[in-house]
């Protein structure tokens, strides 16, 4: 009997080797896949937080140098409502559109909705940079404005085509009152040809001249 009880146990002990491995195995298995799992989860999330904090500074970064860039720049020229006289000369030509402070505000926030006011800010800048006499504030400017609407870099570029820059970094050795003004004057014409016409027609110019053609009744 005892025989034979010692030949049950070993052939338990011998039926229950093979499985100890294989139960091992997939324990192991199981565990690597759980470190695997709790690994990737921990790296994919590092990651994502890694994202979206570098994310949120360079946009943070972006929109502090935008507003650095934008210091100075008044929301509108300073000027009188315009009559119902000069609303209605803008429409015979552009120059007398651009002519008075009224006509520009008019053209640039029109020119806002296209993304496209960049092309009046250069302008205006250039119509500054003519009025300094003194020459350290004239190159002070001049490096401002090519930063701002001739670099590459600058979100705020004016589209000019390669003559013109090749003028501009010529001038900008000995910068003048006059150093972009073939810019100034390619930016001027594109801004006719291209977005006044589109001016005239926009709710913008519309509003503001039905506006004024009411005023006399409501009076």
């Amino acid at each position: 009997p005892m025989g034979s009880e010692r030949t049950e146990i070993r052939k338990r002990q011998m039926a229950a080797t093979p499985e100890t491995p294989a139960a091992a195995q997939a324990q192991l298995s199981t565990g690597n896949r759980g470190s695997n799992a709790c690994c990737f989860c921990w790296c994919c999330c590092c990651s994502c937080s890694c994202l979206t904090v570098r994310n949120q500074e360079e946009e943070r970064a972006r929109r502090t140098s935008h507003e650095l860039q934008a210091e100075g720049i008044p929301n509108c020229e300073e000027s009188p409502a315009p009559t119902l006289e000069e609303v209605n000369a803008w429409a015979q030509s552009f120059d007398k559109l651009m002519l008075t402070p009224a006509g520009r505000n008019a053209f640039r926030e029109f020119l806002r909705t296209e993304f496209s006011e960049e092309n009046m800010l250069f302008w205006m800048a250039c119509e500054e940079l003519k009025q300094e006499s003194n020459k350290s504030v004239i190159e002070e400017k001049a490096r401002l404005i090519y930063e701002d609407y001739i670099s590459i870099l600058s979100p705020k570029e004016v589209s000019l085509d390669s003559r013109v820059r090749e003028v501009i970094n010529r001038n900008m050795l000995e910068p003048s009152q006059h150093t972009f003004d073939d810019a100034q004057l390619q930016i001027y014409t594109l801004m006719h040809r291209d977005s006044y016409p589109r001016f005239m027609n926009s709710a913008i110019y519309k509003d503001l001249l039905q506006s004024l053609s009411e005023k006399p009744i409501e009076a």
